[in-house]
């Protein structure tokens, strides 16, 4: 069975929100009194059930629901709770509590989140496939199709192994089990929220491997599906039982908080109704007290804790705009923290959440509170998350038929839709998990803007790498630099929020990424797309490894090296004669020599013969290390492989014209490499194959034709003094 445990004491903070609109007398807001299990399930058993009348119950369920929806249509829940009710008669939990307790447990907590009667109804039936001899199709038969398939998913989901051994395919089942509704994810939750709740009676090392799945799994989904009510009090539970020492310390100064004779809380809290109320402004202020994983988060930072670290201020009103006049009202009239303001309403957060951040301080002590500042409706998803939005498929009639039978969901956030991707284009479990921990890890997200106007969602510390896979996803492969805010950049570089980010592309459809972006990707998607392209197409090691001196390129530059940043290298014994029959030939590629060039031979590991220009540095070390020097020349082909380095001063899309140019010569481009800015001007590096070295002074010329380039030349080599 799903649900085993005793139902304790919670252990999170039952202290009810101090509340009062902009006016004198402002009425405090009673708590909803803990929901007594048992009671409920001596009322599963005994209350009524006619046809047409609620059952007791579940008037708690009904109440919450109906306090959301008023206009609910409360029969389907009534025939749930019928079929859940008696499917599961006869069945216990280990705390003796009859089993019914837990389904209608669960439903509450997604009823006082405001989910529809949909969820609702699933949520009352959804263990009765698994622990009962009700079958889907029954369901299906008695309350349509989408309970049941909700019910189905979490059906699934109940049967993910959560143990070590199975952890990297863990978040794989899950979303497939979800069948992408975010709804079944939902339900999951609020199941392990009433489990966590009920802990008590598990032996203490099974207390941990649930508390450990619950931060390592369930808590980091609650933070990306925005359902902040569910996400706060799971990390309390699972603090008390992982760190039961520390939690009880959290807890102690709370209670000693909460004996203090003054509260910097409430005082500020007054001075702010009184601020809006005369400037005419109609808003509800409350105070909101840190949960205990927060407030332990904010004690390790600073000590002693002051009265204002115990919560913070919200400030709910009715428009958008109201929440920026009401900013402009405490920026004016109180200290503002200029560094601690943040705007989630021009950007929201990846998981749907809008509000303002700002803090004021105090005048007596300077002592800074932090004030939330969001709109009912705002409020009301930043706490529930997808659960508020409702049903995200209740789409027009004429949206759902477009989708050729694929079932829409307008409101699925962004990072549940990349998720999805992730896990299906993942070569490998462990590749999709790793990367996926890591991306779980990242609790805050930046915003970087396209040159159109669109913006990318990216964690923090992503790279150009990211942006690039996220906007272009596999055709990503091509990109060849950024520009930033403007100015030309590597790939590797660091975003910032707000950045602005040109990607420039080239033209060849199979290119190869270079090894060394997963260095830099931070974001499961670009790391997943690189690693699957490098596993497809693996770069072959070179023969000549030890001939470590023909990485010497031009003066002042390293040369481009061959570790992924084009296809592999094409064997040219087919250009070049050489006085050592089967011989394998390699040009060079610090002096890139192509005929009607004079050249040299020297033998290195593996019978491989490179082949140097004959001014190129490296013929002195060679010779100098007593290299065999082999007799070679040019043979009857003229396919050449040249480095070109293109001086130009920075505009845009002056890559994208000179890419073309050079298409247009017949050059295929091998690698590319961009140096950041100088004074407005940029070096550009190109490795080319032409079919004809003939071309070459035509392809030079086409190079400097283009606007913004002002030289063009062959990567010569350095003295032989050097």
């Amino acid at each position: 069975m799903n649900a085993e445990a005793v139902n304790p004491a919670s252990p999170g903070p039952v202290t009810p929100q101090v509340s009062g609109a902009a006016t004198p007398a402002a009425p405090r807001r009673k708590a909803r009194p803990r929901i007594d299990l048992r009671r409920l399930g001596r009322a599963a058993l005994l209350g009524s059930a006619a046809r047409g009348r609620l059952p007791d119950a579940i008037s708690h369920v009904a109440e919450a629901h109906r306090a959301h929806h008023p206009d609910a249509d409360l029969e389907p829940l009534r025939r749930a709770y019928v079929l859940a009710e008696s499917s599961h008669r006869g069945q216990m939990r280990k705390s003796g509590e009859p089993y019914i307790t837990h389904p209608l447990a669960v439903t509450l907590i997604l009823a006082e989140l405001g989910a529809e009667t949909t969820t609702l109804t699933a949520s009352l039936l959804h263990d009765t496939v698994e622990d009962t001899d009700v079958t889907l199709d029954q369901v299906g038969d008695q309350f349509g199709a989408e309970v049941r398939y909700l019910v189905d998913g979490v059906t699934k989901l109940e049967k993910v192994d959560y143990g070590a051994a199975a952890e990297p395919e863990t978040f794989r089942k899950m979303l497939l089990a979800t069948g992408n509704d975010v709804r079944v994810m939902s339900i999951k939750l609020a199941d392990r929220l009433h489990n966590m709740r009920t802990l008590g009676v598990m032996r203490r090392e099974k207390q941990e491997r649930i508390a450990k799945v619950t931060r390592d799994v369930l808590i980091p989904l609650a933070e990306r599906l925005g359902v902040q009510a569910l996400k706060s009090e799971l990390e309390d539970l699972v603090f008390q039982v992982l760190h039961p020492e520390e939690y009880a310390h959290t807890r102690e100064l709370v209670a000693e908080n909460a004996a203090r004779a003054d509260d910097p809380l409430a005082a500020v809290a007054d001075d702010v109704r009184k601020v809006l109320r005369d400037a005419g402004l109609t808003a509800e202020v409350l105070i909101r007290p840190r949960h205990y994983v927060s407030l332990h988060r904010v004690s390790r930072k600073r000590h002693p804790l002051g009265g204002a670290d115990f919560g913070r201020l919200l400030v709910l009103v009715q428009e958008d705009a109201d929440c920026y006049a009401v900013l402009g009202e405490l920026h004016t009239c109180m200290t503002p923290v200029v560094s601690e303001f943040k705007d989630f309403i021009a950007v929201p957060k990846f998981n749907l959440y809008q509000s303002l951040h700002t803090a004021v301080a105090r005048a007596e002590d300077g002592q800074v509170i932090e004030v939330l500042i969001r709109t009912h409706q705002m409020h009301k998803v930043a706490e529930a998350g997808v659960v508020a939005l409702g049903n995200p498929y209740a789409a027009p009639a004429e949206e759902q038929a477009a989708g050729d039978g694929e079932r829409v969901d307008p409101t699925r956030p962004g990072w549940l839709s990349r998720l999805l991707d992730w896990q299906r284009g993942a070569p490998d479990p462990d590749t999709f998990w790793s990367t996926l921990r890591e991306d779980l890890a990242q609790d805050r997200e930046i915003t970087v803007f396209r040159p159109d106007g669109g913006t990318l969602g990216l964690p923090e510390g992503a790279t150009c790498v990211d942006a690039a896979y996220a906007q272009y996803g596999e055709d990503a492969h091509a990109a060849m630099g950024a520009r930033v805010n403007g100015r030309l950049a590597t790939m590797s570089t660091v975003l910032k929020d707000g950045d602005t980010v040109q990607l420039l592309m080239g033209q060849d459809p199979a290119s190869e990424p270079s090894r060394e972006w997963l260095e830099h990707a931070r974001t499961p998607a670009a790391r997943i797309a690189i690693q699957r392209r490098l596993a497809a197409h693996p770069t072959p090691a070179p023969a000549e490894a030890t001939a470590a001196p023909e990485g010497d390129g031009s003066p002042g530059q390293q040369a481009p090296r061959p570790t992924g940043d084009g296809p592999a290298p094409r064997p040219a014994s087919a250009d070049v004669l050489v006085d050592r029959p089967g011989a394998t030939v390699r040009l060079a590629r610090c002096c890139t020599p192509v005929p009607p060039d004079e050249i040299t031979g020297f033998a290195v590991r593996g019978g491989v013969v490179t082949v140097h220009r004959a001014g190129c540095a490296v013929v002195g070390r060679m010779r100098g290390a007593g290299r065999q020097e082999v007799g070679v020349s040019w043979g009857e082909s003229s396919e050449c492989r040249v480095t070109l380095l293109a001086e130009s001063f920075g505009r845009p899309h002056l890559l994208a014209d000179l890419t073309e140019a050079m298409a247009l010569e017949g050059a295929e481009i091998v690698s590319a490499t961009v140096e950041p800015p100088d004074r407005q001007r940029v070096r550009h590096t190109y490795t080319v194959l032409l079919p004809d070295a003939a071309r070459l002074p035509a392809l030079m010329r086409a190079m400097r034709d283009v606007a913004g380039v002002y030289d063009v030349s062959r990567a010569q080599p350095q003295p032989t003094g050097a």
